[in-house]
Parts: structure tokens; sequence; C-alpha cells
């Protein structure tokens, strides 16, 4: 592969790009106006081209930023309230006053609330409550199974605490016939004390040529049917021999009802005489024998198969345990379920009534269930549409109802069916979702209306909460200076909103200023690893020819997502990685460490990421690699991509002891510590590593109560963990933590010695801890110092500024704090010390605007606490309660929370 010219890019990746991306694509930001229009489009996206070869010798950064395009921002189809602390508040104060039988819808509304707010861990506490509170089998069954297609991909983790002797019911399939009520009347025994026994005698039944021996009383008992044909005022209570041939039952079927009127219950026969029999039953009004042959049939169902063959019958005959049970069945093969047709037409078809035997009063959380499913498989889809349709005829309340019509709206939206989304999106915002109006605003653009979205918007704007989104939405609609205001504001309001971000660097890109395009889009990425941002940066890159920069990009980006596609899905990562690399030097495997620790050293991570991922083409041992890797993207807030490549260095781990280990660490990340610790002392007795004593010490650490007697032995195990052989970057950590544990005890001296051989080794953390030994020996200006030295090494790490701001004065510390929320908007320590400082100077309104500032985009349970304890400073009881009940929604076992809201609920009138 060539390069032409020194200035020009190489032919193949400029043919590559100028397939993807015709000529009369130019550069523009209003994506609204184009008939390829995509609002929801999941990921975002840009195009790039190179000019003809001939154009290129005088390039500028000017020459790409005509062809890049930014789409519009998608229309997210979650459930987003104007102020989400209020009804988290209504929340909880109604799970503390519900009757059982509603905590768990309540808890599934929490999860819409927080997957709203993009909170995923708290998204899974909520569906796990919902689940733990579930009062029906129903919502057990959806609940289990929606927990567990959340966690799809884990079931290695099954198996390892299997392996610990420990099994996580939450994802057990339920005994459905335990748990589903058998209201059978007591029709038996009054028959029996009515006949008394000179009734019982025996009849015989024939049926076509086989006559069938039976207790005349016991058959009469299995029925009011079958108790006055047989005792009342009809030739067959005077007749020994009853003829049954006309009432489609067989010999077979009849001598095993004939049993069960004895005995209660039925041998282990075929599905097809049970279904046999099971007609029998509802025509003669059998209700017990009809109940066992339910409880039978949903015994058999144990594959896909099975409850497809069992699920009509389960319908017609009114078999409630069948019926849940095939549900049962498909549920827990999610997503996979939804491909097989028949699947999908017995869980789309079907009228209220068909859909309460399968679900029960629980509709509305089967089809939240199966619309999310769905949408992450395919939101345009007829099977998408139908089960959002089907949320909205099962919504209980108005809550439910506005959700549910905004996802539905959505989904019309992304198929261009204009006309009916713009009706759903209004019946929403009349339900009281304003965000629903995002909707309105859109299709109103579509139709050529350039006025009214903008006159809308900022009607919104005006006459509520003003929230980023409003702001963003309204810069759709306005163009020049009026439109970058907008984004501005967006950021202010809002700042993980990426939509600005991408549209400033794009602008400036195109303004042949590409220094701060790429500052502007870093400055998202430092505190937000999204991919868009990535793919972005990849292309500004490309464009700019710096393939080194590009390729660590595309390669950070198929560590966190192997399979992504960029150019709006059209080209694989991969490929684009392959045509990239070819016009980088390659690297050996020394040039790979050396850079490792280069990246290392200055924190990194995204760099880092991208040399372990070439690392790994290697011959080098990939289960240390992998293991690698999952420790930096834990750092970067990506446990889902963490734990992939955790369970690729079990798979690739080159001996027993350290596959030991990767399995103690996918146990103690999941919540696991006591297993996890287990795994260790596996691996130890094996073989004396590192790795086993550092995961040894880890977990020991975060699961004894015992500190002082902890202290001891885990500075015990870090001692032996630095005796064993293993890389810098480890030994680093190891000299760290120890420090750590050092200062806790008091041994200054101890914990210096560990921090400087950590920093000899290039760990630039430890200049952190060094820190705070000089603080703790009331030596400030050398804490100070320290933390400059970090800084200087990793510019752009809000940790460590917000570290330093500890070390100085307070001029010097706001300086250090408002950096720390330029870098990243997400950490709350600066609003809390800048909201305390207000207070201080008893400027209360300011020190609660400052706090609500950040949690309009953050939901903390530290920032509703101080705000919490703001209102009630200035006695306003009702504004400290409902922060009190936000943030237990939050951090339900929060305990100076929970003192609070003790405190003020007990001062509410």
């Amino acid at each position: 592969m060539g390069v032409v010219g020194g200035n020009l890019v190489t032919v193949e990746i400029r043919e590559l790009l100028r397939r993807l991306c015709p000529m009369r694509t130019l550069f523009h930001h209003d994506g609204c106006k184009e008939s390829h229009f995509d609002p929801l489009s999941p990921q975002s996206w840009l195009q790039v081209e190179k000019c003809k070869a001939s154009k290129v010798s005088n390039y500028a950064p000017s020459s790409i930023g005509t062809l890049l395009k930014v789409p519009d921002p998608p229309i997210a189809p979650c459930f987003r309230p104007l102020n989400y602390v209020e009804v988290l508040s209504q929340i909880h104060e109604e799970l503390e006053t519900c009757p059982a039988d509603e905590k768990a819808n309540l808890y599934l509304l929490q999860f819409q609330v927080f997957r709203g707010l993009g909170e995923i861990k708290l998204m899974h506490r909520s569906l796990r409550s919902a689940w733990l509170n579930a009062s029906s089998v129903y919502e057990k069954i959806f609940f289990g199974s929606w927990l567990k297609y959340e966690k799809k991909g884990e079931d290695l983790l099954f198996d390892l605490l299997a392996s610990c002797d420990k099994c996580s019911q939450e994802f057990g399939s339920v005994d459905v016939a335990s748990q589903l009520p058998t209201d059978i009347g007591s029709l038996s025994c009054e028959i029996a004390v009515a006949c008394g026994n000179g009734n019982l005698r025996s009849v015989i039944f024939r049926i076509g040529d086989d006559r069938i021996l039976c207790d005349r009383q016991r058959i009469a008992d299995l029925s009011s049917p079958f108790y006055t044909m047989l005792n009342g005022n009809f030739t067959e209570s005077h007749s020994e021999e009853i003829d049954l041939s006309e009432n489609h039952i067989s010999p077979m079927g009849f001598r095993e009802i004939c049993s069960f009127s004895l005995t209660g219950c039925l041998s282990d026969v075929t599905s097809d005489l049970l279904i046999e029999i099971l007609g029998f039953a509802n025509r003669f009004c059998c209700e017990r024998l009809k109940k066992e042959c339910d409880r039978k049939l949903a015994s058999l169902v144990s594959s896909r198969e099975d409850a497809l063959e069992l699920m009509d019958c389960a319908v017609e005959e009114d078999c409630p345990i069948l019926a849940a049970s095939c549900l049962q069945v498909f549920l827990r093969e999610l997503p996979d379920c939804l491909n097989d047709q028949r699947v999908v037409e017995i869980l789309c078809c079907g009228n209220g009534q068909r859909r309460f035997m399968m679900a029960g009063p629980a509709s509305f959380s089967l089809f939240c269930l199966l619309s999310q499913v769905s949408m992450s498989l395919d939101p345009r889809s007829d099977i998408t549409v139908c089960f959002a349709d089907k949320l909205v005829e099962s919504s209980l309340d108005n809550r439910q109802r506005m959700f549910a019509l905004h996802q539905i709206g959505c989904v019309r939206l992304l198929r261009k069916e204009y006309n009916e989304a713009a009706r759903l999106f209004e019946e929403a915002v009349k339900a009281g979702h304003t965000y629903s109006i995002s909707g309105l605003t859109r299709i109103s653009y579509i139709r050529g209306d350039k006025n009214w979205p903008y006159e809308k918007l900022s009607s919104v704007i005006s006459s509520s909460m003003p929230h980023g989104w409003m702001y963003q939405e309204r810069s759709l609609y306005n163009e020049g200076d009026k439109r970058w205001n907008d984004l501005e504001k967006a950021t202010e309001l809002d700042p993980t909103l990426v939509y600005p971000y991408m549209y400033r660097a794009v602008s400036m890109m195109k303004m042949q200023e590409s220094e701060a395009a790429l500052t502007e889009i870093n400055r998202v990425l430092g505190f937000k690893l999204a991919l868009e941002c990535l793919e972005l940066r990849f292309c500004f890159y490309l464009a700019l020819e710096n393939y080194q920069a590009a390729l660590r990009d595309v390669q950070a980006i198929l560590t966190l997502s192997p399979n992504y596609r960029m150019f709006d899905g059209r080209v694989p990562a991969s490929q684009l990685r392959m045509l990239v690399r070819e016009h980088v030097d390659n690297w050996s495997a020394a040039d790979c460490w050396f850079q490792l620790y280069e990246r290392w050293s200055s924190v990194d991570d995204i760099g880092s990421l991208s040399v372990i991922y070439q690392m790994l083409e290697s011959d080098a041992p990939k289960g240390v690699l992998y293991f690698r890797q999952s420790l930096l993207l834990l750092r970067l807030d990506c446990p889902e991509a963490a734990m992939r490549s955790l369970r690729l260095a079990r798979l690739h781990a080159a001996s027993e002891d350290e596959r030991l280990v990767y399995e103690g660490w996918i146990l103690y990340d999941t919540g696991h510590c006591q297993e996890g610790l287990r795994k260790a002392e596996e691996s130890i007795q094996l073989k004396r590593s590192f790795e086993a004593f550092f995961l040894k010490a880890y977990a020991l650490a975060d699961s004894s109560q015992d500190q002082p007697c902890t202290s001891a032995t885990v500075i015990s195990l870090l001692e032996e963990a630095l005796k064993c052989p293993s890389d810098r970057l480890r030994k680093g950590q190891a000299l760290n933590n120890l420090g750590s544990v050092y200062v806790a005890c008091g041994k200054y001296e101890l914990a210096t010695d560990c921090y400087i051989n950590a920093l000899k080794i290039r760990h630039t953390r430890a200049h952190q801890g060094l820190a705070r030994v000089h603080y703790l020996r009331n030596d400030r200006a050398a804490a100070y110092d320290e933390m400059t030295k970090l800084i200087e090494k990793a510019p752009n790490n809000a940790s460590a500024y917000e570290k330093r701001s500890e070390y100085c004065e307070r001029d010097l510390t706001n300086a250090d704090l408002q950096r720390v929320t330029n870098l990243d908007p997400l950490r709350v320590y600066p609003y809390r010390y800048r909201a305390a400082v207000l207070m201080d100077n008893h400027k209360e309104k300011e020190a609660i605007a400052e706090l609500s500032r950040a949690i309009a985009f953050k939901a903390d349970v530290n920032l509703l606490h101080l705000r919490a304890a703001f209102h009630e400073h200035i006695g306003d009881v009702s504004g400290a309660l409902r922060d009190c009940r936000a943030a237990l929604s939050v951090e339900p076992n929060h305990q100076e929370m929970l003192e609070l809201h003790s405190r003020v609920n007990s001062h509410e009138p």
C-alpha cells in the first residue's frame, strides 16, 4: 500500500471514503432538512471524504471540514420528567405506604426514571428491587427474566458461584405450579357428605369396545355435572353402565381419570394424553382434574418447542400455570426467541383475555421488557411496534401511560410515520411528559414549518425549569451565533450532552481551527468515553494525516466495542484500522512495552488501551494483557467492557493458578467478595504468584470488619506479592496500595518508602499518596508541590486537581476545583465545596442553586443529602423531605441520609 506524495492521504483510504461518501454530501448541521433524517440513530456519525489526489497536495484542515457531518441528537425513548427529584420523592413516599402488591410497579417506574438519567447501576438495583418485591408469580417471572437478560453473557458467573457452593436465586426459573393458587372449592366434600354411604357403588363406563369399572361416588365427586348425572333424576343415576363413546375421550384417558378419582394424582403420561384429559375435564367442569392436568403439562415444558406446542392449549383450555410456564421459557431465551416468528405471534397476538391468561395483572411489566428488548434489536421493526402498542394498552396509570406513549411515538418517528408519531407525542405531552415536545418539533420541521419548533421550545424554556435538552433541541432550529449560544447554554445546564461538543468541534474544523476542534472533542472524552466522539476524533486525525493518533482511537473503539461499525454503520472499524495501520510503523514487543509504560505513567488510559490492543496481536501471553485491559476499562468507567476483558483473560490463562486469579476478580467485581477471596487462596495453594497475593489482599481489605488485624494481614500479603515476579506496572500498584495501608496504620515512614519506590518505577499516581503523607505531617506546602508534580505529568487529570485543592488556600482551592469541573463535570465534590462556602457566607439561595446545578444532570446521594440539609437549615421542610426521599431512592441504606430523613419527617405537619 503506497502513499501519494508527502502530504497526501493514501489512495486506498481515499478510495474507501469516496465510496462511502458521495460528493453530493456537503457539510450540513441541519440534519432535519434531509430526506434521510434519522433523529433516533443510536450512534453518532459523520462523513469524511478526501478530495481527489490532484487537489490534496495543498491540504488544509478546512478541506475536510466541508465534508464532515454531525447528525441531530437522538430523541431518547425514555421517561424523562422535568423534575426527576420530585418523581423519585413521590415514588419513595408511595413505597412507604402502598400495599405490597403495588411495590413492584413502583420500582419499575423508578427503573424508568434512572434509565432516562443513564444511571446503569441504579437501574439494575431498581429492577432487582422490583423482583424482590414481586407479589405475583407473573411479576417474579418477568423481573427475573429481565434481570437475566440484563446479565446476558454472564453464564460464567453463575458457574463460578456454583463452584463456590453458592447459587444466584434471582436468575433461576420460577416454579410456577407451587406459586399460583389453586382456588378449588369444597364441592367434593359437600357432595360426599350429602350422598352418604348408601350411594357408594360401582359404575361401568363404556368407550367403544372398552368397559372401564369405576367407583360411582368418586367419579361423582369430580364435578357437579358428574354428581348430577350419577345421583340426580337422570337415567344414568340408575344405570350400572354408561356410554361415553361420544365425549372425545379415549379408553386410556378415562382409565387415568378413574385412577385420579381414587388417588387424586395423575401418573406420568404423554402430553397428548394429558391434553385429551384436560379437554374432558373442561367439558365436565372437573376443576381438580383440570388443575392437575395444568400442573402436569407445565412440568413437561422444558424447551422452546415444548412451549410453542403447548401455549395454544394453555390459552384455549384456560390453564394459567401452563401458560405462565410457557411464557417463562420464551422470556428466559431473550433476545434470541424474538427471532422465532412463532414465538412473536404468540406474544403479539390475542385480546386482553388472552393477554391476561399469559401475564395475569402484570401485562405492563411484560411489555416493558419485551419492548425494550425489541428496540435494542431493531427499533423500526413491526415487532417493536406491536410490543410498544401493547405497552400503551396495558398501562395502568398516567405515569405509565405517558412513558408508553412517548416510546411508541419514538418508534413511529423512526419509521417515518409522522402523522401517527405526532398524535402519540401530543398525547404524551397532554399526559404531562414535556420531553415529548422534542418529537413534535422534529416532525413539524420535517413538514416544512421552520418557525413553530423554535417558538414552541422558546415557550417551554420560558415557562418551566430550563433543561439542557431544551436548548440543544432549540439549537436545531437556529443558525449562526444563536445556534452556538443555545449549544453553549445546553452544555452549561447539562455538560453530559455530547452533541454540542461534536457540533462545535466540527464547526471549528470547518474554520481551519484544527487544534481548537481537537480540544473541544477532548473536553467530553475527558469524562465520557462516548464511541461517537472517539469516532469523530478518529476522523479529525485522519483528515490531519496523523495516522498514529487515528490508529490509537480506532483501537480504543475496538476495545470498547469489537463489532463497532463507523460511517453510519457502513464500515467495520476493524477494516479502517487495517487501512490506517499500513501507514504507521510497526512496533516490536519491546517497543510496545515501552509505549505502554509511557502512557501508563502519563495516565493516558485511552493510549494504554490502544497499545494493549496492538500487543494482543503478538505472541505475548494474552491472559495477562486482557487482565491489564480490564483494569484500564474499569478506571474509564466501562464495567461491561471490563468484564468482557476479564472473561477473555480467564479464557486465555496460561495455567490453572492464573485462571483462578481471573475467576477471583470476576467474582469480586460482581460483588461476591468472599468467593473471590476463596479463589485467590486456591490459586496460592497451586502457586505463589504476585496476582494471587494481590487479589487476596484486595479482597480481604474489602471484606473484613476487624481493621487492625486485617491491616497487618494485608501488609503481609502485599509484601509477599512484591517478592513474586511481575512487571513494573503491577508492582507500582502494589507499592502504592501498601503505602495506603501504612498510612491508615499511621506508619508514615514506611508509607513514604513505598510511594518513593513506586515513583522510581514510574507509578505516577504515587504522588497522590506521598502528598497525603506530607499533609498528615502538617506540611501542606510539600503536599501541594507533590500534587503539582502529578499534574505536570497528567495535566488533564481531574482527580489530581481535586486532591491538590485540599492542600492550598481558598483562592487556589477555588481555581483548582473550577478546573476539576471543567475537566470532569460529573465529579461532585467541587459543587459541594462551593455550596458549603456560599452557605458559610450566608448565601443560602446561591448555595442551593450551586447544588441544584449539578443535581439537574447527576443523581448523587451526597449532593441531595447536602441540599436536604440546607433546606432543613432555612426551614424548608417540604424541600428537605423531597431531597431526603430522592436521595434514599438513589442509596436506600445511606445511614446519615436515613437519620436526616427521620429527623425531617418528624417536623412535617
